[in-house]
């Protein structure tokens, strides 16, 4: 009796079903909407960027939505800590990752530190979302404290 090996498509019993691997026509046809999107991210610039650096106006949309965030709410930002280490270039705030303070003409002097910091923009969207959801700035202060104190010292003094 001869036996015959299985082709990799079946086994004795028949076809084997996919493996979950789709057809390299169905990923090619998913790829190149994502890459489309991928590059179009950041293009368009908004009104709320003017007077902003070219890094921030030409940042992803959350980076250039938390610089609005922090020019628009200093008084939330000075009062919540950031956690990426940024203490140790002078960063007194989450506010300092943003705004490095004004001109003598009154004008804000931005800080770039928070366009290539995910922790700044991360803490920020956070307080966002908190106030967006009602919570109090203790409350926020809290939340930030236990979600990012594993990722580095708090920069308030």
């Amino acid at each position: 009796m001869t036996r015959v090996s299985p082709s990799p498509d079946q086994d004795m019993n028949g076809p084997v079903p996919s493996r979950g691997r789709a057809p390299i026509r169905h990923w090619a046809a998913l790829l190149l909407p994502i890459a489309l999107a991928a590059s179009l991210v950041g293009c368009a610039p908004t009104a709320d960027v003017q007077g902003m650096p070219a890094e921030v106006a030409s940042a992803p949309r959350v980076v250039r939505e938390a610089y609005d965030f922090a020019v628009a709410h200093p008084e939330v930002l000075t009062q919540l800590p950031c956690y990426c280490g940024c203490g140790a270039i002078g960063h007194t705030s989450n506010y300092a990752c943003y705004v490095s303070g004004s001109d003598t003409d009154g004008a804000i002097v931005y800080d770039l530190h928070a366009t290539g910091c995910s922790i700044c923009v991360d803490i920020t969207r956070d307080a966002m979302r908190f106030l967006d959801a009602g919570r109090s700035l203790p409350e926020i202060r809290a939340e930030i404290d236990r979600t990012y104190a594993a990722f580095g010292p708090s920069n308030l003094p």
